[in-house]
């Protein structure tokens, strides 16, 4: 079934002080060694934290998973954006985390992300180094190496038309929203649709239609396109000031760090992948891409729970 999950997860919703964030985890059950290292497992736009489902079927015995929806995305709130766009920041995003896992009474614990949810865990791992054991980062380059065009393997131009996204998205509210179909729902769906189409033509085979609902569900309205127009309008700016803030200072991600890849995406064709993190890693850096395109949680779930698994050890 395409939206089925374990038997032993439950559904909760958080309130973290600056959100509302609906999450998915495991069951502690009677008899299950209770020294289960936590895995909290990030999704990225415009998705939500179903994503996850056919890697957590295959992780749910070896971890207590943790996969919530982001703020502004699937179930948890949208709040409207502040001026600054603070409220959208990776900071504030990587705060909610660290709320949901104190409410769970995890204190350390590994740490995945893919797309936004990776750039949430970025600062996540800069700002709160001390919880996260491990960190795995799935089909992106750091936030400010992508504005700043570094470790490109071509020119600017062709980064501007296959992120294109990220230059509208920061456009003034409602500028990019109404664009986008926050008016109309059929606009709004056909912009999703070519977004999971990855940007790399890779069709959308790999999601049966029940999750493609799922998704337009959650995200084909006015307040879902307004939040995730808000995350970008953060990366576009507060999030940049964070992020030259910690390089002028020499902070560094200090836990191992896996970097995973689409070997058909944009990621490898535009940029180096694995150079930008070790450049900004103190510890150790490993990578390899996997074969598929950018949505590596759902074209190719057997694969990365095996390297997930292996890593998380």
């Amino acid at each position: 079934m395409p939206l089925s999950w374990p038997d032993t997860f439950e559904t909760r919703v958080f309130s973290t002080g600056g959100a509302r964030i609906h999450a998915r985890y495991s069951q502690r059950l009677s008899g299950q060694p209770q020294e289960l290292p936590a895995l909290l497992l990030l999704h990225g736009f415009p998705e939500s934290h179903l994503m996850w489902r056919d890697v957590a079927q295959r992780l749910a015995a070896n971890f207590f998973l943790v996969i919530p929806d982001l703020r502004g995305y699937g179930d948890s709130s949208k709040e409207a954006g502040l001026p600054d766009h603070s409220n959208y920041s990776k900071r504030s995003l990587a705060e909610d985390m660290t709320a949901l896992m104190d409410a769970l009474g995890v204190g350390n614990f590994y740490l995945c992300g893919h797309d936004r949810g990776a750039r949430v865990a970025h600062r996540l791992a800069l700002d709160h180094a001390q919880r996260v054991t491990k960190l795995c980062v799935l089909d992106i380059v750091p936030t400010l190496d992508v504005f700043e065009g570094n470790w490109l393997r071509v020119p600017y131009m062709d980064l501007a038309r296959d992120f294109c996204h990220w230059f509208h998205m920061q456009q003034p509210s409602p500028i990019a929203e109404n664009m986008m179909g926050a008016l109309d729902p059929d606009t709004a769906g056909a912009y999703l649709r070519a977004r999971l189409n990855g940007g790399a033509h890779v069709g959308l085979d790999y999601l049966a239609p029940q999750v493609i609902a799922e998704y337009e569900r959650c995200f084909c309205n006015a307040d879902g396109i307004h939040a995730a127009c808000e995350d970008y309008r953060a990366a576009a700016t507060i999030d940049l000031e964070h992020d030259r803030h910690s390089r002028a200072t020499g902070q560094k991600i200090a836990c191992d760090t896996l970097v995973l890849w689409g070997a058909r995406g944009l990621v490898p064709r535009l940029f180096d992948p694995l150079a930008p993190w070790v450049a900004q890693c103190g510890a150790r850096v490993e990578g390899h891409s996997i074969d598929a395109g950018h949505f590596i949680p759902e074209e190719r779930p057997k694969t990365l729970a095996a390297a997930l698994k292996t890593f998380f050890r």
